[in-house]
């Protein structure tokens, strides 16, 4: 198979720039600038594509890599701080920006194999406060903008190119085109990345590796696990045991559904663990969201993994992650915003044959894919990103079943009016909060003192940044209309407006 090395320095479009190279049939994977670099040349890799990344490339401490990369003889692309890092490294001169660029910007280009079917003119999104003062020996200045000379520049001889700009992001409207060129042109690739070719294979190497024994797949009903069992099932059958442990937290009706899905559509063994008495009794009275979510986590693992020692023959352990869990930043120490759910700790008393991550090589679109083709119902596939403490951290507050109960009610009522009209495909995520506020209302001729609803809907390309959806007005009448007419206990619903960040799409 094919590869493209997407060669990471702390950029935050690391992921979205593998995720385009795979959206054009060619497999792509991210590794961190520290990686050596006979790993490099042992992969035979097709291209190598440099991210960007927040450093200046003359400070010593900032990410670099030994200049011999330039010498290998495969096709590089640079892009923002990845094409001045090809300058410096190849003895051009980099210095601060007189002027910086942010946003748009129309850019003008000269005759290259990147620009091939590019428009002279074209709008590409910058983000850079230095720039490209000399580019090296034996490079062409290929692009420029009103205030940097040098916004793209190549040496053909030796295929490496850099731009100064974004390809990856959709501000840029001949992005697409770029990349593609850089791999069909440059590269000389074919396109051989395709979700049929990765279910047959993937099958394959599951019946290989798991031979005749079982294995436990912790079953959330979310995307990726919910993905990962229909693969495992259509490979080994029986020999599948999954776990569905509900904690009284998920949606309205959505325990019943996961159960239903996955013992009609699949064969496999499936356990449901109903035991949200338990975590009502541990919750009780905790307001604090942190603590709120350790109590979750601490009484979800204690329940599972009980229900996994009463296994006899445990086999193989699966779990559902995906590429994004698997990947190692480029940029170094950083803040642990949270740890990742799809990766989980095994006690030491509880011994597996192994570990499977038949999902670990994939995007979350890709997984959808890989979901849809599996024949899994587009509900479950096209699933809302939702929090492992589930409802417990949409309630502001101590939690109760008859918070649960109003909440699940309403966020019930903004999905279904979302899927009615169509518009649940322009988000990104939508759901409700239960602030734990209550306001005076008026219902028939009853002054009223009940609950506050806020709605939350965003749309983002990556989840690291994220606008407020501008849902149209009377969307939000009709939504408002019937949570507060078919939802009892709800006098008040509010729409959140604030983009992230400041704030994060989630509430706790």
């Amino acid at each position: 198979m094919e590869k493209i090395l997407v060669l990471d320095f702390g950029g935050q479009y690391n992921q979205l720039i593998a995720r385009r190279v795979r959206d054009l049939q060619v497999y792509a994977e991210i590794l961190p600038y520290t990686v050596p670099l006979e790993q490099i040349k042992a992969n035979n890799y097709k291209g190598i594509i440099f991210t960007g990344g927040p450093n200046s490339v003359f400070d010593p401490a900032s990410p670099h890599y030994t200049p011999e990369i330039l010498e290998l003889g495969v096709p590089i692309l640079g892009i923002c701080y990845g094409c001045q890092l090809i300058c410096h490294m190849a003895g051009g001169e980099v210095k601060t920006a007189p002027s910086s660029e942010y946003g748009k910007i129309t850019f003008k280009h000269a005759p290259s194999p990147l620009f091939e079917e590019v428009p002279e003119l074209s709008t590409v999104w910058m983000s850079h406060t230095d720039y490209i003062a000399t580019p090296p020996a034996g490079f062409a200045i290929t692009g420029k903008t009103l205030d940097c000379p040098v916004a793209a520049m190549d040496n053909k001889d030796k295929k490496i190119y850099a731009v100064q700009f974004h390809p990856e992001v959709t501000h840029s409207e001949f992005g697409k085109q770029m990349l593609a060129n850089f791999l069909f042109r440059v590269c000389g690739c074919q396109g051989d990345w395709v979700m049929d070719n990765f279910i047959e294979q993937k099958i394959q190497e599951l019946r290989q590796s798991i031979g005749s024994q079982n294995v436990i797949l912790g079953l959330s009903g979310g995307v990726d696990s919910s993905v990962a069992a229909g693969l495992l099932s259509r490979a080994v059958g029986k020999q599948l045991t999954c776990v569905f442990v509900d904690h009284g937290l998920m949606r309205k009706n959505e325990g019943d559904e996961v159960e239903k899905t996955f013992t009609q559509l699949f064969d496999m063994n499936f356990i449901r663990v109903n035991c949200a008495d338990r975590f009502m009794k541990a919750l009780k009275g905790v307001t604090d969201p942190e603590e709120k979510r350790k109590i979750i986590g601490t009484e979800f693992f204690e329940v599972f993994w009980d229900t996994i020692r009463e296994q006899r023959d445990k086999g193989f352990f699966a779990q559902g992650t995906i590429y994004p869990d698997c990947i190692e930043s480029g940029k170094g120490d950083a803040d642990v915003i949270k740890t990742h759910h799809n990766r989980v700790n095994t006690p030491g008393d509880v011994q597996f044959a192994g570990i499977l991550e038949p999902l670990c090589d994939l995007f979350k679109d890709e997984v959808r894919a890989v979901g849809e083709k599996l024949g899994i119902p587009k509900a479950l596939v096209w699933r809302q990103p939702f929090p492992g403490p589930g409802l417990g951290v949409r309630i502001i507050g101590e939690i109760t079943a008859e918070k649960i109960a109003v909440l699940q009610d309403a966020d019930w009522v903004l999905r279904d009016e979302m899927a009615k009209n169509g518009y649940e495909k322009e988000l990104a995520q939508f759901f409700c909060v239960l602030p734990n506020v209550s306001t005076v209302g008026v219902m028939g001729d009853h002054r009223t003192y009940d609950h506050l609803i806020a709605i939350r809907a965003v749309t983002t390309d990556d989840f690291m940044t994220a606008d407020w959806a501008k849902i149209p007005f009377d969307i939000l009448s009709q939504v408002s209309n019937r949570i507060t007419n078919e939802c009892a206990h709800i006098n008040r619903v509010v729409y959140d407006i604030t983009t992230k960040p400041p704030a994060t799409v989630e509430w706790e």
